[in-house]
């Protein structure tokens, strides 16, 4: 679980002051809240990193062949709409967003909600963090995410005005008309 810093309002950063500070801090991963309370993640265990690693690599593979939008680790960080500044662990963008950004905007934190996230809930983690973390990405412009947990076997299916849906044990995932024809194989992940 990241630890929660609160900061005066007059000491309120920016995106690009986040930036500055991650860069010089890169053993942190640092998350803005839309209050302005700045969020250190620890770093993950090494399953936690495995796992991350083969939901990036599978989304790559699509992404790579369909040549449909873009893919971003979670090394990646998010302007959302609300002034928070979060770095989903796998995110994705459809290709028309990408190229409406300026080159100058590409080199920076996003300004822009990702239309696909994936968040896998580490030892670390709060469920209930996690979460809130989806919500906001769906109520910043989020069209689907998935919201992941080894320990239960469970996924939080989060999309535009729809009920979370919650599977247990599922094989597979599809990334219905948002990633079209995008099948995640979960095995390697339970």
């Amino acid at each position: 679980m990241g630890v929660t810093l609160n900061l005066p309002p007059a000491l309120k950063l920016t995106p690009e002051q986040l930036a500055e500070l991650a860069q010089i801090n890169q053993e942190l991963q640092l998350e803005l809240t839309a209050t302005g309370a700045l969020i250190i993640m620890p770093p993950t265990g090494g399953e936690t990193g495995d796992r991350n690693f083969e939901l990036s690599g599978q989304l790559w593979d699509w992404n790579r062949q369909t040549s449909l939008g873009k893919a971003f680790d979670s090394s990646t960080g998010f302007q959302l709409p609300n002034g928070g500044v979060r770095s989903p662990d796998v995110s994705w963008i459809k290709l028309e967003r990408w190229d409406a950004l300026t080159p100058e905007q590409r080199k920076k934190i996003l300004p822009l909600c990702p239309d696909f996230t994936i968040e896998l809930v580490s030892e670390t983690d709060d469920i209930e963090t996690t979460r809130s973390k989806m919500r906001e990405y769906l109520s910043n412009g989020l069209r689907l995410g998935w919201l992941i947990d080894p320990e239960t076997k469970t996924v939080e299916i989060y999309r535009q005005n729809r009920k979370v849906e919650v599977l247990q044990s599922p094989s597979t995932l599809s990334g219905e008309e948002v990633l079209p024809d995008f099948i995640l194989n979960l095995q390697l992940i339970w």
